[in-house]
C-alpha cells in the first residue's frame, strides 16, 4: 500500500444539507454509529445549510464535538443560523472561496392573539437559546466589537475570508474528496 494511500485509511467523506432539525440529527446518529463500526477515525463533512432548530443545532454540535473520532468541517456554499454553530463542531474547519456565512439571534413567531403570558415565554425562551448560542460563538471564533454590534441588531453575513480573519475556518479550501473514496450523503 502507497502511503498516500495508507494515509486515507480510516478517514470518510460526507454530504450534509438541508434544514437542522430532529431528521437531521437522526440522520447524523445513524451515520456516526456507521462510522463506528467502519473504524472511521476522520469525518470530512461538507455542510449546506439554513439552519433550523437551535436544540436540534446545539445536540449535533455537543455530539459531534464529542465523538472518539475527529470532525473536520468544510462550507462548499452557505451555512447559517444554527447551522453556523454545527460548522463550528469541526475540529478544522473550511470553506470554499465563494462560501457564505450568516449568523443571527434567534427568531420565533407568536400565535396570532397571544396573550401576554405566552409572549413572556417566548422571549425568554428566545433570550435562553441566544445566550447558549453565542457562548459557544464567544468560545470557538473571535468575531470584533464590530461584528458583536452587527449582530446585536441585525444578520451578521462573512465571506470565506471574513470568516477566516475571525478563525471560523481555519483555512480557505474546498471540499475535495480523493479520487476512489467513497463520498456518502448523511
Amino acid at each position: 500500500m502507497s502511503e498516500d494511500k495508507a494515509k486515507l485509511d480510516g478517514q470518510a467523506w460526507f454530504t450534509l444539507s438541508g434544514d437542522v432539525n430532529s431528521d437531521m440529527v437522526h440522520r447524523v446518529f445513524e451515520a456516526a454509529a456507521e462510522m463506528s463500526e467502519d473504524g472511521i477515525e476522520v469525518a470530512h463533512i461538507l455542510v449546506q445549510s439554513n439552519g433550523g432548530y437551535v436544540s436540534d443545532g446545539l445536540c449535533l454540535y455537543n455530539y459531534l464535538r464529542n465523538l472518539p473520532l475527529k470532525v473536520v468541517m468544510y462550507n462548499g456554499g452557505a451555512v447559517a443560523s444554527i447551522a453556523v454553530i454545527l460548522f463550528l463542531a469541526g475540529e478544522e474547519r473550511y470553506a470554499s472561496a465563494t462560501a457564505r456565512f450568516m449568523v443571527h439571534k434567534s427568531h420565533a413567531s407568536a400565535p396570532s392573539g397571544a396573550r401576554p403570558e405566552t409572549l413572556r415565554v417566548i422571549v425568554e425562551g428566545l433570550h435562553a437559546d441566544d445566550q447558549r448560542t453565542e457562548s459557544i460563538l464567544h468560545e470557538r471564533i473571535k468575531l470584533s466589537q464590530k461584528h458583536w454590534d452587527t449582530h446585536n441588531y441585525t444578520d451578521l453575513h462573512l465571506t470565506a475570508q471574513d470568516a477566516h480573519s475571525v478563525s471560523l475556518v481555519h483555512e480557505i479550501r474546498d471540499f475535495r474528496p480523493p479520487k476512489g473514496k467513497r463520498l456518502r450523503n448523511i
